[in-house]
């Protein structure tokens, strides 16, 4: 077995594959982290694999990282190239993993399936993002790759043991893709859960102060990756038909391709005073203070499946505004813990009026949003790891 590393029985590595790992920040990264976290602190041993990058990060547990290459007008992602590293193959046919999970299709999902054949260790596939619809961005200019990169999405998941969703209507998209196994719902957790311990109005006021907000304003916010996808278009044209409303606000933060088209939008609708860019903001207390501070969460995205960010938000007690009939809209009870809205500026705007007028309506769904979408990763990730087990067990493992 090429001398193989053994661990203590039942201490073997739990591999956790996915192609973006910090500095890179993102609702499937943060995923990965907790999962990583939540293991150690659960006497488990983890084990990172990701392509490299030139930040260091350090980790109280392993990462092992291969040749990558960076993506154009994405920085910090990059694409992973195993085939040009001479070395990853061996190391990895040489770690001893005990069960192997990839979060991601691609160089880090190709080489966690390498694993799972190599040494018969059950492999577990989460559907994280609607594959199709970046494919679609990145390969403007050569439509042709797309099917043939969808094929090999769905090798990957068609080779793993378990395939896993975030929430239950993520199985349209699976099944449009072409998928036909089983599939099992593990829901995301949120590492904001447990930051308000008393009064949720109290928590959010003291939140604006500290960040200097005017209580008297409406302070919307969108927090992820820049791209047009995610309904950027949709959040612009509505704060156009919000002109006449001085105190309604929005902040936002992230990055991404389309940052640069997005603030030319702003400029030249006149809304420059309505709208501020943040950028990306990584200490997680600092995004909690916005997301606790904001009054809305303003998510018009139809490309996103399960989003983090709409659970961040509910954990501090803001409610989310979405999209009518998106996968994300799922979890939400129009009008009782967030809102649902047609793809329409005008009927948006109104919504956004009326609720700058009904604060205490407002805060209602918020609180009843915590209750209903919040989840820590503790508990989460106490549920993997007995799913891990069975996985082991039923492969013949202990």
């Amino acid at each position: 077995m090429d001398n193989l590393i053994k661990y203590p029985k039942g201490k073997g590595l739990y591999g956790i594959f996915n192609d973006s790992f910090p500095p890179i920040i993102d609702g499937v990264t943060l995923t990965v982290e907790n999962y990583a976290y939540w293991l150690e602190k659960n006497g488990k041993t983890p084990c990172i694999v990701t392509p490299w990058n030139p930040e260091k990060i350090i980790t109280p547990y392993e990462v092992i990282r291969y040749v990558s290459l960076p993506i154009q007008n994405r920085h910090p992602y990059r694409y992973g190239y195993p085939k040009l590293d001479p070395f990853i193959w061996r190391k990895l046919k040489r770690t001893d993993f005990r069960i192997l999970h990839a979060h991601c299709p691609f160089s880090s999902g190709r080489l966690a399936v390498y694993v799972k054949k190599r040494r018969n260790i059950p492999l577990i596939g989460t559907f994280h993002s609607k594959y199709k619809a970046d494919l679609k961005h990145s390969f403007k200019l050569m439509p042709f790759c797309v099917p043939i990169i969808m094929k090999r999405i769905l090798n990957f998941f068609n080779a793993c043991d378990e395939v896993w969703i975030p929430q239950a209507q993520v199985e349209e998209t699976v099944r449009r893709y072409g998928y036909k196994g089983k599939l099992t719902v593990m829901e995301n957790g949120n590492d904001f859960a447990s930051l308000i311990q008393g009064d949720v109005r109290e928590y959010k006021s003291e939140a604006k102060k500290r960040l200097g907000w005017s209580e008297n304003d409406f302070n919307m916010l969108f927090v992820g990756q820049h791209i047009w996808e995610k309904g950027l278009d949709v959040i612009i044209t509505t704060l156009d038909r919000l002109k006449d409303n001085p105190n309604i606000r929005i902040n936002f933060i992230g990055d991404g391709y389309a940052t640069s088209g997005l603030a030319k939008s702003v400029k030249e609708k006149g809304l420059g005073d309505k709208v501020t860019f943040n950028g990306l903001i990584t200490d997680r207390g600092v995004l909690s203070d916005y997301f606790a501070a904001s009054d809305l969460f303003f998510f018009p995205s139809l490309y996103d499946n399960a989003p983090l960010v709409v659970r961040e938000a509910a954990a501090m007690g803001t409610p989310s505004i979405l999209l009518s009939g998106s996968t994300a809209s799922e979890v939400i009870n129009d009008g009782k813990n967030g809102y649902l809205v047609n793809k329409n500026p005008d009927e948006i705007a109104a919504l956004i009026k009326f609720l700058s007028r009904e604060r205490k309506q407002l805060i209602e769904t918020g609180i009843n949003a915590r209750n209903s979408l919040v989840r820590s990763w503790e508990d989460v990730v106490s549920e993997v790891i007995d799913r891990y087990e069975t996985a082991i067990k039923k492969n013949g493992g202990k």
